[in-house]
């Protein structure tokens, strides 16, 4: 037996009866929120390169294209929804794998779902499959995959979007172990645009999503894929995580402790390695940008080689931002808040917030948790000699109520999307989603 065909023969034979009723309330808390994230998304046209192109491959109808208003095939269905639900890096994250988990779970649910005409158990159940799958792949190697330059959502996504396929086609143990198999061809997602400040990881959803369906049908189809495509020696672990992993993670007791429970709502639509700074910075408000002198941030080290690199002092772009603890950390202080506004093409521009940012001092501070679920201490200098301080032991993640009503418009249709997500209605799920993203697009 291999890891694949352990944590395949699981996800297949999982019953209704077998969830603890808390799994499938924070499995539909997720899909609730990360349709909340693609709308608000297609409020600002975040996305529109991925819905152009998916509109384009056309296909049999099969699965909607959110905020078009056509039916296309599954597959460019998927690539679109992810891209959305990602789009400005306000969707959920596991802390421990560092991946965005309803991102690859979300599409392949709705786009596969909707083609196979999924009851409401068979969508929770495949949705909690997708977030255990991604979750645990990813946690088996703690910023590995960050670490080698790779986004662990697409290395580790295509094979949630595989088993979440496979459970809804309902392919049989052979098939769906290859499918696994094959997915993990497609593993990678680049970080390069860190670099830069190019917006590529905004794909990196979608490209999984769309990636682990073709390979469940292509499994289906008759092609064969290495069972031992996690664990073998040029397996993902070995080839992309430097073989920084235990691969036993994977499947250690799989139905027993659940990771989807171990999800947190983003408060911010920035990356989640600077959240707990930003959260010890709220607690320090009110107070005035221009009486502070200094502001000394203590940050977990692989936190501060993503967010807090030189550059990061003078954003490009919307993702260099995203990406700049000392920058967002100023515009809270500035503003009061981080909200999607924050990341506006004219919010990026003002030389006050820039001004600010250079005055933030990092200090790296190891500790044994992950980046994602580790404290922040914020102190301020200000002119006057007084300092104020602010800590938090980790990320407290938010409310999705609030957060649901401001992405998709209005209470109303916060209410009407959480009674679908509720019922696990898929049809009138996607349907009023389409809605409300074609309502609010940019045209």
């Amino acid at each position: 037996m291999t890891v694949a065909s352990d944590l395949a023969a699981w996800a297949l034979g999982l019953r209704s009866d077998e969830l603890p009723a808390e799994v499938g309330v924070a499995a539909r808390r997720h899909l609730l929120d990360g349709i909340g994230t693609a709308v608000a998304a297609a409020r600002r046209g975040a996305a529109e390169s991925a819905l152009s192109v998916a509109a384009g491959l056309g296909g049999p109808p099969e699965a909607t294209l959110l905020g078009r208003g056509v039916k296309v095939s599954a597959p460019a269905a998927a690539l679109a929804t992810g891209t959305l639900v990602h789009a400005l890096d306000f969707d959920d994250t596991h802390a421990g794998g560092l991946v965005h988990a309803t991102a690859v779970v979300l599409p392949a649910v709705l786009a596969v779902g909707e083609e196979v005409g999924a009851t409401s158990d068979e969508a929770l159940l495949a949705a909690v499959v997708g977030f255990e799958t991604v979750c645990r792949i990813a946690g088996a190697a703690p910023h590995a995959f960050h670490q080698r330059g790779l986004h662990a959502t697409l290395a580790c996504g295509v094979f949630a979007s595989a088993l979440v396929t496979a459970r809804l086609m309902r392919l049989d143990l052979a098939t769906t172990v290859n499918a696994l198999g094959i997915a993990g061809s497609s593993a990678g997602g680049l970080l390069e645009f860190l670099a830069t400040g190019s917006s590529t990881k905004q794909l990196h959803p979608g490209l999984a999503s769309q990636a682990g369906i073709i390979a469940a049908r292509l499994a289906a189809a008759g092609a064969d894929g290495p069972d031992s495509v996690l664990e073998g020696e040029r397996g993902l672990y070995a080839a992309l995580a430097d073989g920084h992993a235990d691969p036993a993670l994977v499947t250690a007791d799989l139905g027993i402790v659940w990771e989807t429970t171990r999800i947190t709502l983003k408060p911010y639509p920035a990356c989640q390695l600077m959240h707990a700074a930003l959260d010890a910075g709220r607690q320090v408000l009110p107070v005035s940008s221009a009486e502070i002198e200094e502001i000394a941030v203590e940050v977990h080290p692989d936190s501060a080689a993503i967010v807090c690199t030189p550059d990061k002092v003078d954003p490009r772009t919307a993702y260099d931002a995203k990406f700049s603890l000392p920058w967002s950390l100023a515009a809270l202080l500035t503003d009061g808040a981080v909200t999607t506004d924050t990341y506006e093409p004219d919010s990026l521009g003002r030389s006050d917030v820039r001004a600010l940012a250079a005055r933030v001092r990092v200090t790296e501070v190891p500790d044994a948790r992950v980046a994602a679920d580790a404290p922040s201490r914020v102190t301020i200098t200000l002119t006057d000699g007084r300092t104020l301080a602010g800590h938090v032991d980790r990320s407290a993640g938010a409310a999705l109520d609030a957060k649901l009503a401001a992405n998709v418009g209005s209470a109303q249709d916060a209410a009407a999307l959480t009674a679908a997500v509720e019922a696990l209605d898929l049809y009138a799920l996607i349907t009023i989603a389409d809605r409300l993203a074609e309502e609010h697009r940019v045209h």
